[in-house]
């Protein structure tokens, strides 16, 4: 699948630096002190889990950015359907790059595929309907832009990457304010002062404050924690003049009672903070 924008090589280069300094930082001496400089071998990665796979492209870009000089053959593309016993990707070359950029590997490919495989289940809730299922800013410091991707792989649509490209006036900058009137005034005129080009979004607790957002011509909705009677009549009050999203303590079991309401958008924390590892491995091809 295509890279969303955020997954530039100049990211990935920089995560991979920052991750690869802390840890190997002086060396990797468990590799350095028992392994020959020449010797060149190979080593599977093996999933031990059915899953939806994802991280694979990360992994090569992993391997060849330590040691240009590495070979990886991909048997399993991002997004694919993996199940116990296939073999994702071989990896040949230096014995020594192989080892000291497998914990690496594995440690984004665990994460990212079991984000991936439950963004898939989550998303499959919602076939059929117009409701797009959104990830959020809940997401592990420094590791954002693989557990971002992990929900695209897993067919997800991702929401802002963070604070700097879309504003989203939540309840602490309403109470902060005043009221949500005067917020988005001030962000309007903010925007056009920077000559910026970002979407509003305001966070609602209850309809009077649905209706406060309406007139304030923002461009989505957020109906936070509100029951679906509420919710329906929200969008019926909206009735299509912006986007809305339901959020807040989302589950799996919601999803299509939510997506009924005729929401433009479901953001769940859950795809990537409460999201299990898949168990991986990469074993020497003996």
């Amino acid at each position: 699948m295509k890279r969303p924008a955020y997954v530039t090589d100049k990211a990935l280069k920089q995560f991979i630096k920052n991750a690869l300094e802390e840890d190997i930082h002086d060396g990797d001496h468990s590799t350095l002190s028992t392994i020959p400089k020449d010797l060149e071998q190979s080593a599977k990665l093996l999933v031990k889990q059915n899953c939806i796979l994802a991280g694979v492209e990360l992994a090569e870009f992993i391997f060849k950015t330590f040691d240009k000089n590495l070979n990886v053959e991909i048997f399993i593309k991002d997004g694919s359907a993996a199940k116990v016993g296939d073999v994702a990707l071989i990896v040949k070359g230096s014995a020594r790059s192989i080892l000291s950029t497998e914990r690496l590997i594995l440690n984004c490919m665990q994460r990212m595929s079991g984000i991936a495989t439950l963004t898939h289940d989550w998303d499959s809730r919602l076939i059929g309907t117009k409701t797009k299922l959104l990830d959020t800013r809940k997401t592990t410091p420094n590791f954002r832009i693989c557990e971002k991707w992990a929900v695209a792989i897993g067919g997800g649509t991702n929401h802002r990457y963070g604070l700097y490209d879309m504003i989203m006036l939540k309840d602490n900058h309403i109470d902060y304010n005043g009221s949500i009137t005067n917020a988005v005034k001030m962000a309007k005129e903010y925007v056009k002062k920077n000559k910026k080009k970002l979407k509003i979004e305001v966070e609602t607790r209850n309809l009077e404050e649905v209706q406060e957002a309406i007139n304030a011509k923002v461009d989505r909705i957020m109906l936070d924690n509100m029951d679906v009677k509420t919710m329906k009549k929200a969008i019926k009050m909206i009735n299509g003049s912006c986007e809305s999203e339901a959020s807040g303590g989302i589950t799996r079991d919601q999803l299509k009672e939510i997506a009924s309401t005729g929401v433009t958008f479901i953001s769940a924390g859950a795809l990537t903070h409460s999201a299990e590892n898949i168990d991986l491995s990469l074993k020497a091809v003996k």
